[in-house]
Parts: C-alpha cells; sequence; structure tokens
C-alpha cells in the first residue's frame, strides 16, 4: 500500500493510498486494470476512492478531505494536476505521467472539481435573502418580475431598449415582442425568417447606441438553408421599426453578415450571436463551432469565430486577417478572433476591453478577453471533457501553441450565456463590474476583473430559471430573462 499525498504551494491538502499496478500493467497509457480509463468516473474510483473517498471526502489512510473552498479555487488547477502527473516523492505518491494520457490526468481534475462544486452548493446553497433583501459583497438588493409569464414569451433570447423605454425581447420560436410596463404590448412584423433548429432561432436583438439619429436596430438569428429548410447557420441584419401604436413592422433591412451557403449545417448547437457595439463605428458578434469543433481553428470555415464588421457590414481595413496573402488562401476577413467554442456572452467594460463568455463542453465555461487575431484554443485547448464522461484535452497549451488562456473558468460548467458591464448610478459598488449567466447553472455572476485578471467573483442570482440573457437597462438595473420558466426579472437597489 502506497501513501501519497496532493500539494499545493508546499501545503499537503490531501494525502491517499493506492495499490501499485503490475508491471506489465504501467507500459499501457489505458490500463486494463482501470477497466475503461477513458471513463472519468471510473477511473476515479478505480484508482482514487479507495483513500480519498467515493465522493471526495477523504477518510482512507488518514486522508484530508478534497471538499474545502480555498481547495477548489482555481489557482489550485495546475497543481492538481501536476501533483497527478509527477507524483509527490515525499509522500510516497507514484507519478501517473507514464499510464495516463495528459486528457486524462486533466479528466481526473474536472471529476475533483464535480465534487467539490456539489459539495459546496449543498453546504452552502446560494445567495441568501432576508425579507426580500439580499445583501451581496458590495450591494444589497431586491429581485423583482418584470415580465411574467403569462405574457406570451417563449424562450426569450435578448434583451433590448428603444429610447422611448419599449423593451424589445426575442422569442427563440421567432417572434420579437414588444414590452411596456411589465405588459407584452405587441409584435414586430415582418422580420426575416429564422429557423428554431435545437439552440437556434431568433436569438439576438441590439438597438443601436444613436438609434434617435439612425433608427438602427440589429438582429441575429438562425437562417434556414435554402436548400434544405432543416440546415441553418448565424446570421446578422439590421433594419428600422415603423410603428403604429406599440406595433411594429420591419423596413430597410441590411445584411451585415451571412455565412456561404456550404457551410450551413443540420446540427442544432452553438449559434452563438451576441452584438454589441464599440462606439468606433464598428460591430462584434459571435458564431459558435456549430458542433464542429475541427472548424473552430479554421481561418477558412465561419464556426467558432469572433467577428468585427463597420456597421454597415463593410470590413474593416485593419482587420487582423485582410492581407492579400489572406485573401489568396480564403480567409474569411471579418474574423477579429478564433478557436471558440460557442460564446453566447460579449460585452464591453468602461475601458473598451472586449469580453465574452462562452459555453464549453462538460466543465470550462470561460471568460476572455477577447483581442485582435488571438486563437482561444478550441478544441485542442480546454479545461471540459465530453458529456459522456471522456476526456478532450487539458487547459495548458504546447510549446508551439500560441494560445489565450481565459481570466476565468467554470468549473463545473454553468453553460454560460448573457454577459453585460454594469454602469450608471444604480448600484455604485459595482459600477464596473461584469454580470455572467449560466443556463444550467441557473446563476448570474457579478465578476470582478482587473489587469486582465479575475479579483473578485461572487453569485448574485440562484435557481430561479435558466439564466439566457443578462444586460443592464437605462435605467442600471441588472435585467435577467429567464428559461423555464420563460419570464423576465431584474435586481433594484434595496432601499
Amino acid at each position: 500500500m502506497l501513501r501519497y499525498g496532493l500539494i499545493f504551494g508546499g501545503t499537503v491538502l490531501a494525502v491517499a493510498c493506492m495499490s501499485p499496478m503490475p508491471a506489465a500493467e504501467t507500459a499501457s497509457p489505458r490500463s486494463t486494470a482501470l477497466g475503461q480509463a477513458s471513463n472519468m468516473s471510473k477511473l476515479y474510483n478505480e484508482t482514487c476512492a479507495k483513500c480519498h473517498g467515493a465522493n471526495g471526502q477523504g477518510g482512507g489512510a488518514g486522508t484530508k478531505t478534497l471538499l474545502t473552498r480555498a481547495g477548489f479555487d482555481q489557482k489550485n488547477d495546475r497543481p492538481y494536476f501536476d501533483a497527478i502527473k509527477n507524483g509527490v516523492k515525499d509522500m510516497g505518491m507514484e507519478a501517473y505521467g507514464e499510464t495516463l494520457t495528459e486528457a486524462e490526468m486533466w479528466g481526473l481534475v474536472v471529476h475533483i472539481r464535480e465534487m467539490q462544486a456539489g459539495f459546496l452548493r449543498a453546504e452552502s446553497g446560494g445567495p441568501k435573502e432576508t425579507n426580500g433583501v439580499y445583501a451581496s459583497q458590495r450591494a444589497s438588493y431586491r429581485i423583482e418580475t418584470v415580465v411574467d409569464t403569462d405574457q406570451g414569451l417563449r424562450t426569450p433570447w435578448a434583451i433590448d431598449w428603444l429610447p422611448n423605454g419599449l423593451m424589445l425581447v426575442t422569442n427563440r420560436s421567432g417572434k420579437l415582442s414588444t414590452v411596456r410596463n411589465g405588459k407584452a404590448v405587441g409584435d414586430v412584423t415582418g422580420i426575416p425568417e429564422s429557423r428554431e433548429i435545437g439552440q437556434g432561432g431568433l436569438m439576438e436583438v441590439a438597438v443601436h447606441p444613436d438609434y434617435r439619429k439612425n433608427g438602427w436596430v440589429y438582429l441575429g438569428f438562425t437562417e434556414p438553408s435554402k436548400m434544405n429548410p432543416r440546415s441553418g447557420m448565424t446570421k446578422i441584419v439590421r433594419g428600422k421599426l415603423k410603428f403604429s401604436g406599440d406595433n411594429a413592422v420591419w423596413t430597410d433591412e441590411q445584411t451585415i453578415f451571412e455565412c456561404a451557403p456550404n457551410t450551413f449545417t443540420g446540427s442544432g448547437v452553438h449559434f452563438g450571436t451576441r452584438i454589441v457595439f464599440d462606439q468606433k463605428g464598428h460591430i462584434f458578434f459571435g458564431i459558435g463551432d456549430r458542433g464542429d469543433q475541427a472548424k473552430a481553428p479554421d481561418l477558412t470555415r465561419p464556426n467558432g469565430k469572433i467577428y468585427r464588421v463597420n456597421e454597415d457590414g463593410s470590413i474593416p481595413k485593419d482587420n487582423p486577417f485582410v492581407s492579400d496573402a489572406d485573401k489568396a488562401k480564403g480567409v474569411i476577413p471579418q474574423i477579429w478572433s478564433y478557436g471558440h467554442r460557442n460564446p453566447q456572452g460579449l460585452t464591453f467594460d468602461l475601458q473598451g476591453g472586449l469580453w465574452d463568455t462562452e459555453h464549453a463542453p462538460r466543465g470550462g465555461d470561460e471568460l476572455n478577453l477577447v483581442v485582435k487575431g488571438a486563437n482561444y484554443g478550441w478544441p485542442n485547448v480546454g479545461h471540459g471533457i465530453n458529456y459522456n464522461d471522456s476526456p478532450i484535452a487539458t487547459p495548458f497549451p504546447k510549446p508551439n501553441e500560441n494560445v489565450n488562456g481565459p481570466a476565468f473558468r467554470w468549473l463545473p460548467s454553468i453553460g454560460a450565456c448573457g454577459l453585460d458591464t454594469v454602469k450608471g448610478s444604480a448600484f455604485p459598488g459595482w459600477k464596473g463590474d461584469l454580470v455572467a449567466g449560466g443556463l444550467s447553472g441557473q446563476n448570474v455572476d457579478r465578476i470582478r476583473v482587473k489587469d486582465s485578471q479575475l479579483v473578485e467573483r461572487e453569485e448574485i442570482v440562484y435557481g430561479m430559471g435558466r439564466v439566457r440573457e443578462v444586460t443592464v437597462g437605462p435605467d442600471g438595473f441588472v435585467y435577467v430573462a429567464l428559461n423555464q420558466p420563460d419570464k423576465i426579472i431584474r435586481l433594484v437597489p434595496a432601499k
């Protein structure tokens, strides 16, 4: 019986024991003695649980629990991985770098993170309220229902406002609703045809910051293929609204970006879409990998990219991939960055930095500072594992891989969707912070970054529904579009 420990910064956080494997078995990276080594739960149960416990609670051979908030911190990702790979000689822990692939070793880290998260959630729950007031680190707030479930919203996807206070809400099924004082008061007719293919449909709505002057409203949606209506790709258009009361007709449509017909796919996942303005005459938006991860790093394919175009859809001359050499290779000149999986949150911070949140697989949703021409690694570099419990990659680029890593990763995944920056005077303690939502996590996190690094994070909404959109309204309140139930809530300062 061997004793070993996981050591972080010189501190032993966990000690365990493990039976040595016969010499013949150590030669193969997928030992038959471990069963299906690519199944992370099975691998943990057959190699780690004897001493760390089936749920990471410790106990065997005097092992300490893994289920601590300090151990859950993302700064321990690499130390966990290194302890598994290299062993801890002084504690009698053998190295697994020769018997497991790096992806499998990282998969064990993901499994540990899932156990930790489950325990910590059961222990602490979500944000606590007293007499309807939530007391967070830097603000106290109430949560109000703005648009209730009886207003006919169907998978509300995005929210924006016209200068007169009228709220525009997209429904993934294809309807653009107008809402005033919590009531759905009308619809916009004549909008382009969209198709609800899995996760796709009518998604983004973004009102131009100078709407009073130019009247432009932008939409992002799944355009159905003319050849196969069950096939589609993300498209961006803009148009104007001609009102009669609270109802409007969509007019003057212009195409801002569309994908080539041969790139359309019947896949129902990873459409991306969020649209933001940089106040310099450009818009940015994302398209997910559409379930074809190999295309995310391919600059000749639209999948897995964030794009920058002029507000009229023309191509900026200073985009990173507009050279004659790039054109000759068939590179898409609107690309700003690549190697993304499914960017479903996009915002500019108050300093002009562009941030995205992207939905990873099982574990490893990312908060990224998006910079010109950068590669964000998918699928060769990532924090998650497959939904079937098998490994994919590691978050550690190889020496020849120039990959930008996230400022923060959610592990386990929260199903990242929706992102904005707190502005205005309603929440002075949060001003400049990011607010990020999660579908499967049913959460909204407040995030503070400094010099591109995470310095503070707290959960401010939990368990009220799948969070599809998080946006800060003209009043400075934080609005959240929920799915299941389909409603809109908001965070307002407590008086």
